[in-house]
């Protein structure tokens, strides 16, 4: 079998560990692999060459992806399909295997109907926001990054007797704000799956502040966490909760941090580089197996999917993927309803 491998969207630490565990997992097979060069818009233009073992040697460590990546609108339009079809005739690929997220997937997806090639995706989005899987790649390294970098701004919040609002990526899911805040020792947790009006989240907020800095009580910082999902602007914020604090509160500052693509960057985790390389060796099983149009989960909810020879990985159908990730982002799913749960167990901690 001729197998081709792309990254796509945005990279996420464990890209390449991937790509690697792909590799040797064809190659062992007596497979060979083809890296495409700069996701789907590398697919579109045909730019791809084989990958040897030595080639992928060592890779696992390194964060981002050495194959790049792309965001690409036109493999979405139908002119744009035909032509990825087609570079998969031409390349004479027998699978493809597509690590991305919810937009790499959807792309895979549409191509899985229309050709022999048997397609089979890998989720990897430091947001989270992949249905039917657990973890996707990249989260991990991305919750660490968070909480590194909340620690050093908690020392000097501390030091300064501040408040500082820390804005973290996810787009509309909030699992690294949830995550991250928890393991931070954050004072508020803010997340888009709540639905808060802006009213909402600055009463929120404020009565945080209040809280920590009333009579009698000599908390020495604040730290809140906002998703990038939720709607207030992180200044805007900002500037509502300075004018409580001048008003109120005496010696108290508040500050804003947007940590922004400093999330996505750095070497993986050690959890980062098992999952990926556990979820390539599957996906080069799966297309062996003769399955397509499907996605290869990290410990999926129980009874999703179909089980593969690794006991925490399971293959599950891309339709039914992607259906779940719009009910996870609405937070209309168990999984999502589940982790708000847990975020409303934790805020009764986080409010002492």
């Amino acid at each position: 079998m001729r197998i081709g491998v792309l990254t796509s969207g945005g990279d996420a630490p464990g890209m390449n560990g991937c790509v690697r565990s792909v590799v040797k997992g064809a190659v062992g097979q007596g497979h060979t692999a083809i890296g495409i060069r700069r996701g789907y818009e590398g697919l579109l233009a045909g730019d791809a060459s084989e990958l040897s073992l030595d080639a992928v040697d060592g890779l696992s460590r390194y964060g981002g992806t050495r194959l790049g990546s792309a965001r690409c609108k036109a493999m979405m339009t139908p002119a744009g399909l035909q032509r990825a079809l087609d570079r998969i005739g031409e390349m004479a690929l027998d699978a493809l295997i597509v690590i991305g997220g919810n937009g790499s997937l959807t792309g895979a997806h549409a191509l899985a109907p229309h050709t022999p090639a048997r397609i089979v995706g890998v989720p990897a989005s430091i947001d989270n926001d992949v249905g039917h899987s657990a973890l996707a790649i990249g989260v991990d390294t991305a919750v660490n990054t968070i909480v590194d970098a909340a620690d050093r701004i908690s020392d000097t919040a501390t030091a300064h007797h501040r408040v500082f609002v820390i804005e973290v990526m996810g787009r509309h899911c909030g699992f690294l704000a949830m995550r991250s805040g928890v393991a931070a020792d954050a004072d508020a947790i803010l997340v888009p799956e709540r639905k808060l009006t802006r009213e909402q989240v600055i009463e929120r907020c404020v009565a945080v502040l209040r809280a920590s800095f009333r009579a009698g009580r000599h908390k020495e910082r604040v730290l809140i966490v906002k998703a990038e999902g939720v709607e207030v602007p992180t200044a805007e914020l900002v500037a509502e909760l300075r004018g409580v604090v001048d008003a109120e509160m005496t010696g108290v500052d508040v500050r804003e941090t947007v940590l922004g693509h400093i999330v996505r960057g750095g070497a993986p985790s050690a959890l980062d580089r098992l999952i990926a390389a556990r979820l390539g060796l599957a996906a080069v099983d799966a297309a062996c197996r003769g399955l397509t149009d499907v996605m290869v989960g990290w410990e999926p909810p129980r009874g999703a999917g179909e089980p593969t020879r690794d006991p925490s990985v399971r293959t599950v159908r891309l339709a039914e993927v992607l259906v779940e990730t719009e009910r996870m982002l609405s937070a209309d799913s168990e999984l999502a309803r589940a982790r708000l749960a847990l975020l409303d167990m934790a805020d009764g901690l986080l409010a002492l």
